[in-house]
């Protein structure tokens, strides 16, 4: 589980921003609490603020982290492709990436600094027994590994400039250190509005390394899973699409060859009924809704399934806020969420803050020199924050600040008038 991540340098972030994901109100059900950790932790968060102001930025710089520790090792490559700030000092400055996370009942800390063309520094360090114990640091070229590891020589041997330690060693290094950089590595996105260069897209699409929503219906292996308790990945499936359009009863998988290539594909249909007769949907002939909430599924059953971290851009712009908060539910629900999965999201979408707690809402700001700040509503006001406030109505009031200050005179002159 994350608790904690801290960025700079990247896209409208310069100065550090933190992101804590540490329950402020700890005496609740949703949070989640370790052994050999005093805090409880948050399994959903959502970031404000008005548009440009950096909510999606944030999830993108976790997402980035989360994109390199995966694919430094394949990608090579003199340079990294990062995404420093464009103004002031921005671009000849390094990025910063901080996180805490807690794998295997374990707490962990992960620290990264690059630049245009290589690492400048890593280093993972564990709290075993809440004492801190380095696994490596990384200097430039020179690495140093705790004593005891394995696969430290096969790490070593794969590293150039611009490979992380944590990428080669999730390959061949210790398994501490594999267990990490899987947890880092497998982080999922989902993105409304794709304009992040590397997965560049004009349509609704979702990034996740593991199955998605069509295997699910199309693979009767999968389909026949278990997902929790008695509950199959298909019945799960379908419970969450009955959500968007209760009148879907069933769904079937029919195969077509395409009649200039010969190829024979499978397609899948929906089934509603008209009375007692089945009445058939190609995937595309159905609702917005229903397609962006089909393709929510996989990664978050997925996301669930395996405690992972889903980040959920423009919420809003995809899901009608009820099912936004049912999805909200399901990461704070224990029993639907057994496995500590957390749901990052960024949105515009004031009704969840019925479904959010105050701990769990964050917001974001742009200052005159164009750079995003980060601030925890928990903490904003102090006990004028309380868990019985409306947050809704205080943020839309314009309580908290992170709103868009639209003067009408301006609009008007903009226009013309």
């Amino acid at each position: 589980m994350l608790l904690r991540f801290q960025v700079s340098n990247h896209r409208s972030i310069l100065d550090p921003v933190e992101l804590s994901m540490i329950a402020v109100d700890q005496d609740r059900a949703a949070t989640r609490g370790f052994d050999r950790l005093s805090e409880r932790v948050l399994t959903t968060a959502g970031i404000y603020g008005p548009n440009a102001s950096g909510k999606s930025n944030i999830l993108d710089a976790l997402y980035w982290l989360s994109y390199a520790v995966a694919t430094s090792l394949w990608e090579g490559g003199d340079s990294i492709a990062r995404d420093p700030h464009r103004f002031g000092k921005g671009p000849d400055q390094p990025s910063t990436f901080d996180l805490d996370l807690v794998v295997n009942d374990v707490r962990h800390g992960y620290q990264l600094e690059v630049d245009d063309s290589a690492v400048l520094y890593e280093s993972l360090c564990s709290y075993p027994e809440r004492r801190r114990r380095v696994l490596f640091e990384r200097e430039g070229d020179e690495v140093h590994f705790r004593r005891g590891l394995s696969g430290t020589g096969g790490t070593k041997e794969l590293l150039t400039p611009t490979t992380l330690v944590l990428s080669a060693g999730t390959r061949v290094g210790d398994s501490a250190i594999k267990a990490v950089g899987r947890a880092v590595s497998r982080m999922a996105e989902i993105n409304a509005h794709r304009f992040n260069r590397r997965r560049r897209s004009s349509s609704f699409q979702f990034v996740v390394r593991s199955s998605n929503t069509d295997s699910m219906f199309e693979d009767a292996g999968i389909r026949e899973q278990r997902v929790f308790g008695d509950v199959t990945w298909g019945e799960a499936a379908m419970d969450l699409i009955r959500l968007s359009d209760p009148g879907i009863t069933d769904f079937d998988i029919v195969e077509l060859e395409d009649h200039t290539t010969g190829i024979v594909g499978e397609e899948l249909l929906f089934v509603h009924h008209d009375g007692n007769k089945p009445v058939p949907f190609w995937h595309a002939e159905e609702s917005a809704g229903t397609r962006v909430l089909f393709s929510l599924i996989g990664p978050a059953l997925d996301a669930l399934q395996e405690g992972q971290v889903l980040l959920f851009d423009e919420a809003d712009a995809s899901l009608h806020p009820r099912l936004s908060a049912r999805l909200l539910e399901l990461f704070q629900d224990p029993q639907t969420n057994p496995r500590g999965a957390q749901l990052i999201l960024a949105t515009h979408d004031t009704s969840l803050l019925n479904t959010l707690n105050r701990d769990e809402v964050w917001l974001t700001e742009k200052g005159s020199d164009g750079a995003t700040r980060l601030m925890a509503l928990a903490e904003f006001g102090g006990d004028l924050v309380r868990r019985s406030l409306n947050l809704e109505r205080a943020y839309l009031q314009g309580r908290f600040g992170a709103i868009p200050e639209i003067d009408q005179t301006d609009v008007r002159r903009a226009l013309g008038f």
